[in-house]
């Protein structure tokens, strides 16, 4: 099966809920934010990788973009969970 370069790129959404899920089920917040963010310690890896490869360092901000909006949609479904946390579903 062939993937296209935007397979795992397309749906940060899809992402975000299964994170959610992980939330509901009982896992801790800040550990499933970590898991979901890029460490400063692997960020500072890939912009050394970068610096000797550009196209490297183009797919590095294209992952970078994506973890950061699958991280700002996990956010904001944790923010309406706490302000709405008995509404019917």
């Amino acid at each position: 099966m062939a993937l296209s370069s935007d397979f795992n790129l397309a749906e940060p959404q899809h992402e975000a809920a299964f994170f959610y899920g992980l939330f509901l089920r009982g896992h801790k917040l800040e550990q499933l934010r970590q898991d979901i963010d890029v460490s400063p310690k692997v960020l500072e890896r890939w912009k050394r990788e970068a610096m000797r490869d550009p196209w490297y360092g183009a797919a590095v901000e294209r992952v970078l973009a994506y973890r950061k909006n699958v991280l700002a949609i996990f956010d904001s479904m944790i923010h309406r969970e706490r302000v709405w946390p008995n509404r019917l579903q």
